[in-house]
Formats: structure tokens, sequence, C-alpha cells
């Protein structure tokens, strides 16, 4: 059975849902939630490897736990959920960072003809436990500086969670 996702317009309303692979094939306005862990003392973020089956973006570095919205959910429980599901962490707060709208364009090899397009969620949470990857979603991962976090995004790192990251060491 596919998995069906929440479906947006471009100004950022729930519109209806539809399966991912139609989504991404249509390049239709879907929208996904993150988080960006930190440990306690806000000196370090978890960067990761994306697992090399992931649909899209895969094998790239990305500082953001997160995944698309399901229909009915708000961004807030999406993000609640993909920190548990890839990195093992819960009961955290979650604090608001930013949101836009981004689209990766066409002929970047994301999403149909017309690139993705993405409303992103951002959030942060503080955490000194232990994490735990899901192999499905997570190759490696590791504890870095926010120096060692802005030398890694000119490399190969997740587009959308690049431009989470530029905001978050701007304002951080």
């Amino acid at each position: 059975m596919p998995e069906v996702i929440a479906v947006y317009s471009p100004g950022g309303e729930v519109v209806g849902a539809a399966p991912r692979d139609e989504v991404y094939a249509r390049s239709l306005w879907h929208a996904s939630a993150g988080v960006i862990l930190r440990s306690g003392d806000g000196t370090r973020v978890y960067v990761h490897r994306r697992a090399d089956t992931k649909q899209v973006m895969a094998g790239l570095w990305d500082c953001v736990a997160g995944g698309v919205v399901d229909p009915g959910e708000t961004p807030l429980q999406t993000a609640l959920r993909e920190l548990r599901e890839e990195l093992g962490v819960s009961g955290v707060e979650l604090e608001f960072l930013h949101s836009l709208a981004w689209e990766s364009g066409p002929g970047e090899g994301l999403g149909g003809p017309e690139g993705l397009r993405c409303h992103l969620f951002g959030y942060q949470a503080f955490w000194d436990g232990e994490v735990s990857h899901q192999p499905s979603e997570v190759a490696e991962g590791r504890w870095m500086s926010h120096a060692e976090l802005a030398a890694l995004l000119p490399g190969p790192f997740a587009p959308d969670s690049r431009i989470l990251a530029e905001h978050f060491l701007t304002t951080s």
C-alpha cells in the first residue's frame, strides 16, 4: 500500500493528501518538519548521513531529523515523531526555529520535472542522552561543533536541511 502524505497549497494550507510517489512525480507542494538536535549546553549539533536506500537525498549529510507531514498531522507532531524514529530521542521539548517555502528547482534530480516543492518547518531540541539510529533512515552520525557543521554544509549535504542549518547558524 503506498504511503500517503499531506498535500499543501503554495501558500501553506493543507488541501488534501496523495501518495508520496505522486507528490514527488507531479512536484506537488507538501510539508516536512524536522529537528536540529543540540547538546544540552548548545555547543554541538548531531549530524548524520542519510541511509543510501532513502527515496530522496540518499547518502547525503544532514543535521535535521525529519520527514514529510502525514495527513491529519501537524508539523510539530511530525517533528516529534521523526526525532523519535530516526534518532531514538523522545520526551524533549521542541522549540520552533523557522519555516519557509522551498523549491529544489527543475533539473536538480529531486522530484518531478519542476523539482521538489516543500514547506519546511524547523525546530530544535536539547539532549545529552543516547542517540540510537534507525538503520533504514541513518547510516552514521556524530556530534559536531557549529564550526564543523558550517564546514560540512558546502559538501554533499541535503539541500533543504542546508537552508535550515544556515538559518540556525546565523541566528544561534
